[in-house]
């Protein structure tokens, strides 16, 4: 269910948690690459004083070959990518308080594996050995309990991208940025186990707009409570 989808954020700056119980959340952020996803976790984190759990980019040894060759890396980089999620995904359920955490296991299969099927760079034999290991796995994992998706274009994606500099991202091609997005848009549509959170990236600027950042935080917090209200009812 899609609870929120902020076009033009609210600038009145109503930051309550008051009646939110603040225990045991779970909140994921999603994106495609450059949507602001480690920005916005690590903004969250901070505010909220919970415990951030980051993409694990800078660990994966198969990155930088992976951009290079995709179809002679793909499944490496994909597994260890899963392989981290869900250490994530059980450290963040595990952990006493509440956490926010940068992009979800189901982002590695609905969109990028998916993504390097359809485009012939993951032999069909290593998608479907991945695909039985994600759903085994995922049969057991509890979904977040409100998943905030960073809607962006393809070009505000590539300005991001290239703005940021990393050097392993800079030969990522536009086309592939917009196969991404296409995929984004069917996993959050079809996304029924927690409510979705919208965020309009080509008109939101949370970094360096505080009253946009704000409207985000009012908007989780409006979230969280209508989902604790629903619940006990």
């Amino acid at each position: 269910m899609h609870i929120g989808y902020i076009l033009e954020v609210n600038h009145t700056l109503l930051f309550d948690f008051g009646n939110v119980d603040m225990n045991d959340y779970f909140i994921a952020v999603a994106g495609n690459i450059g949507a602001g996803k480690s920005t916005l976790t690590a903004m969250l984190s901070k505010q909220l004083d919970w415990q951030p759990f980051y993409e694990a980019n800078a660990e994966n040894p198969y990155l930088e070959d992976f951009y290079k060759d995709m179809e002679r890396w793909s499944f490496q980089s994909q597994s260890f990518f899963l392989s981290k999620r869900l250490e994530h995904h059980r450290l963040l359920v595990d952990y006493p308080g509440s956490v926010v955490q940068d992009r979800t296991v189901y982002e590695d299969a609905e969109i990028f594996a998916r993504n390097l099927y359809r485009r012939g760079n993951m032999s069909e034999r290593d998608y479907a050995t991945y695909r039985r290991l994600y759903e085994a796995v995922c049969k057991f994992l509890p979904p977040p309990d409100l998943v905030i998706y960073l809607k962006a274009s393809v070009d505000t994606l590539m300005r991001h991208i290239n703005r940021r500099g990393r050097d392993f991202e800079q030969d990522i091609q536009r086309e592939y940025i917009a196969d991404l997005n296409l995929l984004y848009d069917e996993w959050i549509d079809a996304w029924v186990y927690s409510p979705v959170l919208m965020i309009d990236m080509d008109q939101c600027d949370f970094q360096h707009q505080p009253a946009d950042f704000m409207g985000i935080v009012n908007k989780i917090s409006d979230n969280l409570r209508m989902d604790k209200h629903r619940a006990q009812g």
